[in-house]
């Protein structure tokens, strides 16, 4: 599988990145999770707009959802080639109401699902999308939130997208060669429970789930990342790095 991280900022975007989008391929198979605040511009860097195959949202909060109504926007209105066929769409109950919603004025109350299949993600549910293999798993958040599992050819990819500290993240990630992780929090800051980790969370979580490699994303602008860099780095004994826009890992 190759990962591309089209963007990595917690929140809102930062200067140098959108935020959440996460392009995954194998086998001209392009599944993309996640499509938040300014990813959608970002995204046309890697890949074509009409060349994305199926689309998983973690949750439905703007920073990891919101450019969903500017890519309904390319694929309803496209005159060259026509309007797009129906792409499917995985992602928490009422996903299409709250695009909607964001988007304000549709042409009709169907006009969302003739360009996107809107599909219901379950806790423990498992996905065969091409050559891809997609679990999600309920993670704590406030608002219903999804991790994901991505296994091809005996290799995995996990993504915590956001959570606090919970049971079913360590069984999400168990031996991932890659564990994308949130960081939000810096620790001895914010202790808030069932938000966001901290550094030091995500590196013991990614500790605990034996990953191979962690490479930490989420974390908001006002966040220093070197700290949560340093506090990972402390817990965890393999490599860990700091997600990055257009960062590429071969999984």
């Amino acid at each position: 599988m190759k990962l591309t991280v089209v963007g990595c900022s917690g929140s809102f975007p930062s200067a140098d990145s959108a935020c959440s989008s996460y392009l995954v391929e194998a086998e001209g198979y392009r599944l993309l999770l996640d499509l938040g605040n300014g990813a959608l511009g970002e995204l046309q860097k890697y890949c074509g707009l009409y060349d994305i195959d199926a689309i998983a949202i973690s949750h439905l909060h703007a920073d990891h959802c919101i450019d969903m109504c500017g890519y309904f926007v390319a694929r309803y209105y496209r005159f060259e080639g026509g309007r797009c066929d129906p792409i499917p769409v995985y992602g928490p109950g009422g996903t299409e109401q709250r695009l909607i919603t964001a988007y304000h004025d549709t042409p009709s109350d169907e006009s969302m699902r003739e360009v996107f299949d809107f599909r219901t993600l379950t806790s423990g549910g498992t996905y065969r999308l091409g050559p891809l293999t997609l679990t999600a798993q309920r993670v704590t958040h406030p608002v219903e939130t999804y991790g994901f599992r991505v296994e091809h050819g005996g290799r995995t990819f996990s993504y915590s997208s956001d959570t606090g500290r919970c049971d079913s993240l360590a069984d999400l990630a168990r031996g991932s060669d890659l564990f994308l992780c949130e960081a939000s929090f810096t620790q001895g800051k914010e202790d808030i429970t069932g938000v966001h980790l901290n550094g030091r969370q995500a590196g013991e979580c990614a500790r605990d789930a034996d990953a191979e490699r962690l490479v930490l994303t989420h974390i908001p602008p006002w966040t220093d990342a070197q700290v949560n860099l340093c506090d990972a780095k402390a817990v965890f004994g393999g490599p860990v790095e700091l997600a990055r826009p257009g960062a590429v890992y071969e999984v």
